[in-house]
């Protein structure tokens, strides 16, 4: 099941730009919850709250039950974070309310087995990843923890693609095809190219110009 998590955040009752630069100058973050055919609901953050999530990664995939103070948990994505262009630091964060039955769209780690007993890798085969996360929509209650593809039959050249996966947890792919995940890739030979012998080097010219004086030089034998 994708990871739930909990965080706090306080009402605000005035949308705007001057609102939100008067959130901010309280020392919050603002907010807002939207989607399920449900007002907009504005909210405030504590931004070390909304730090410690960015830091972890894969927010985009993790849902988030927002307790507002004084008013009800919303079940929500977090869709969008907007940032400081000089600092770097939050400035607004977006969550996406979920609709009863509402798939989610998440990316779920891939996981290969018998890499150890794989025809492919061990005729000295290489594999190659082409996707290590696959995007699907799923019921946010039933999110699998990775999805798993079977080397065991695997050879060189080979694809495994999104239907070689072994169960897809009734989720739905993001790509509408039959996409590749991994590949057996050949192996790499490195050709041996044999050195051509260096050709003699040219005379230096001192000794060119020397070996001249000398013909000159010498007297011409009488016949």
């Amino acid at each position: 099941m994708v990871q739930t998590i909990r965080i706090e955040a306080e009402a605000r009752e005035r949308a705007g730009k001057g609102a939100a630069r008067a959130t901010r100058r309280e020392g919050l973050v603002p907010g807002v919850i939207y989607g399920a055919k449900q007002e907009a609901r504005l909210i405030a953050l504590d931004p070390r709250d909304v730090m410690k999530e960015l830091q972890k990664g894969g927010w985009q995939s993790h849902l988030y039950e927002v307790a507002v103070k004084g008013g009800a948990t919303e079940r929500t994505l977090m869709r969008d974070v907007q940032f400081h262009p000089v600092t770097d630091r939050p400035i607004h964060v977006d969550f996406q309310r979920l609709a009863p039955g509402q798939r989610i769209r998440v990316k779920v780690p891939v996981t290969f087995l018998n890499e150890d007993t794989c025809p492919g890798l061990k005729a000295g085969g290489v594999l190659n990843v082409v996707r290590r996360e696959l995007e699907v929509l799923a019921d946010p209650d039933a999110v699998p923890a990775a999805f798993e593809v079977d080397l065991a039959e695997a050879g060189i050249g080979d694809s495994l693609r999104w239907s070689s996966v072994k169960d897809h947890f009734g989720t739905q792919a993001v790509i509408a095809r039959d996409f590749v995940v991994a590949t057996i890739a050949p192996p790499t030979v490195a050709e041996e190219v044999a050195a051509a012998p260096l050709p003699p080097p040219p005379p230096e010219p001192a000794k060119q110009k020397a070996a001249a004086g000398k013909a000159a030089a010498a007297p011409a034998k009488k016949k």
